[in-house]
C-alpha cells in the first residue's frame, strides 16, 4: 500500500469512495448517513491545496481509501478517512492514520482527534483499538466543541457520537 498527496484529477474518485464506503452504514438503520453526499469537490479541494488530503493506492492503480484532515487546538483533526470496502479489513485505514499521526508529529502537533459513532463497529470500536481514548466533555476544545455543534446541526446526532484522541 502507497500513500501520497491527493491529486487534483482523483477528487472525483474520492468521491465514489465515499459513497461506496458509506452504503454499509444502511444495514445498521442509518440510511441518512448511506445516502450522505460525498464533500463536494471544492471541499476536497481546499483539504488537497492546504497538503492535508493524502490518498492509499493499491499498486499504481486509482485510490482506494483516503484521508482529509485539519490542525484544530493542537491536534490533527481528522475529518474523514474512508476505505473503499473492496480494500477493507487489509489495514488500509490502520495505515492512513498511522501516515496522519506521523505528519502531526512532523508539524509539532500533539496527536490525533477525530468525532465519530460510538455503536458502529468501524467507528469508535475502531478507532479504541487503534489506541483512540474518549474525551470527557470536560476535556472537548473549543475546536471540538464546534465541530461537535456543527455535526449536530447536519443531524448526526440522531445516533450517539463521542469526540476521540490519540496522543
Amino acid at each position: 500500500m502507497r500513500i501520497r498527496p491527493v491529486t487534483s484529477d482523483e477528487l472525483p474518485v474520492l468521491q465514489d469512495i465515499e459513497r461506496a464506503a458509506g452504503a454499509p452504514f444502511r444495514d445498521l438503520g442509518m440510511a441518512a448517513v448511506a445516502d450522505d453526499e460525498p464533500p463536494t469537490l471544492e471541499v476536497l479541494e481546499h483539504y488537497r491545496r492546504a497538503g492535508r488530503a493524502w490518498a492509499a493506492h493499491d499498486g499504481d492503480g486509482p485510490p482506494v481509501a483516503y484521508l482529509i484532515c485539519e490542525p484544530v487546538d493542537g491536534a490533527l483533526h481528522i475529518e474523514q478517512v474512508s476505505v473503499h470496502p473492496d480494500a477493507a479489513r487489509r489495514g488500509v485505514g490502520r495505515a492512513l492514520l498511522a501516515y496522519a499521526a506521523d505528519r502531526a508529529r512532523e508539524e509539532g502537533l500533539a496527536g490525533l482527534s477525530l468525532t465519530t459513532f460510538t455503536e458502529v463497529p468501524w467507528n469508535a470500536p475502531y478507532y479504541a483499538r487503534l489506541g483512540f481514548r474518549t474525551l470527557e466533555e470536560a476535556e472537548l476544545t473549543p475546536g471540538l466543541r464546534k465541530i461537535r455543534a456543527h455535526e449536530a446541526e447536519l443531524g448526526l446526532d440522531r445516533w450517539p457520537r463521542v469526540c476521540m484522541r490519540r496522543d
